[in-house]
């Protein structure tokens, strides 16, 4: 071969010294430790969409694999560093984690739940058989708890419960 032809198929091979460069059907020269990076990223986003915090270990698992091909070991030594770390944050962080998760956040109202407590002003008279409620901008259909118990048009009522559309009042005690 002569030397000026042997230039040319470097040139073409690009830095990964492998005829064809990029384009030649195997992987690139790529470092290990930024393969793990973007694996821990993958199952990081993954994590985001099943939220069950297995996915968020194994990419625990993966920083970890990272940190010894940072460290230059080996490929097989960065797998095992992978399952090792993913298996010890599955069994121990991801319990306490989930139990955080679930009994540390209090019963949070949501949905017409967040109206029950709050006072309306009635603006057709309610009793047993139903009426009118104005809470803030909103018009409410209403009917009274109690059998005997009635509104006038102005009073103010206290909203005891929702039952489909409905808010079940009774008296405000203001």
């Amino acid at each position: 071969m002569t030397p000026g032809r042997e230039d040319a198929q470097v040139s073409r091979a690009g830095e990964s010294g492998h005829p064809g460069g990029l384009w030649s059907g195997t992987l690139p020269d790529m470092a290990a430790w930024l393969l793990w990076l973007i694996a821990a990223g993958l199952f990081a986003a993954g994590e985001v969409a099943s939220l069950d915090l297995v996915l968020l270990m194994f990419a625990g698992g993966a920083l970890g694999g990272m940190a010894l091909a940072l460290l230059g070991a080996a490929a097989f030594v960065q797998v095992i560093a992978f399952i090792v770390v993913s298996g010890v944050l599955l069994a121990l962080v991801r319990p306490i984690a989930t139990k955080h998760l679930i009994q540390g956040t209090p019963l949070q109202l949501d949905g017409v739940n967040t109206l029950i407590g709050r006072t309306a002003r009635v603006t057709r008279p309610v009793d047993v058989d139903g009426g009118r409620i104005r809470l803030g901008a909103d018009e409410w259909s209403a009917r009274a708890q109690l059998r005997g118990e009635s509104f006038a048009v102005g009073d103010t009522v206290r909203i005891l419960q929702v039952d489909g559309a409905t808010a079940v009042v009774g008296e405000a005690f203001e």
